[in-house]
């Protein structure tokens, strides 16, 4: 859930420094789960609600988290958790499938399938041994199916895309090794 907390004005700004800062985030706990709560509830994908000064915001959907307050003390450790976990993503970053000298891309944009019909068995699996020309994937574009062959024998060491994910020309799609 997306969830923005705003102050609307100076006057409201000056109070929050003053007020007491548990007390403040207490209010907006408690808020923010009744907001949570009636998203659950309803079909709705955004709720916002404001009194005092205090602007809350909840949408479902995103996995961006944004959170709008007045500059204080805190701001600092804030700051620098962005760094960190931008430091650690560095550090796990897959290499690019792309490049790798296995990857089957894409020869046209469309719908890729990995089975035939609904229900029916995937045309690879992870660890499957396939052989020149067998079929991997099936592209739709233009209400037509367009099937991806193994340009060499090999194993498959990996799936990149899902059942029905759209893809882009050139875009990786499997790596057989």
């Amino acid at each position: 859930m997306n969830v923005t907390k705003t102050k609307a004005n100076a006057k409201s700004t000056e109070a929050a420094k003053n007020a007491a800062p548990s007390a403040l985030s207490t209010v907006a706990c408690s808020v923010v789960r009744q907001l949570a709560s009636i998203l659950d509830e309803t079909a709705l994908t955004e709720i916002e609600y404001e009194s005092g000064g205090l602007r809350i915001r909840v949408a479902r959907g995103t996995r961006e988290v944004y959170a709008h307050a007045p500059a204080s003390a805190n701001a600092a450790p804030l700051a620098a958790a962005p760094a960190a976990v931008a430091a650690v993503a560095a550090v796990e970053a897959p290499k690019d499938p792309a490049q790798h000298p296995g990857a089957v891309k894409a020869p046209m944009v469309g719908v890729a399938y990995l089975q035939a019909e609904p229900g029916a068995p995937a045309f690879i699996k992870v660890g499957d041994t396939v052989s020149e020309g067998q079929t991997l994937v099936l592209i739709e574009a233009m209400k037509t199916f367009n099937p991806v062959k193994a340009p060499r024998a090999g194993r498959v060491s990996t799936i990149l895309i899902e059942n029905g994910s759209p893809v882009e020309y050139g875009e990786p799609l499997v790596i057989v090794e």
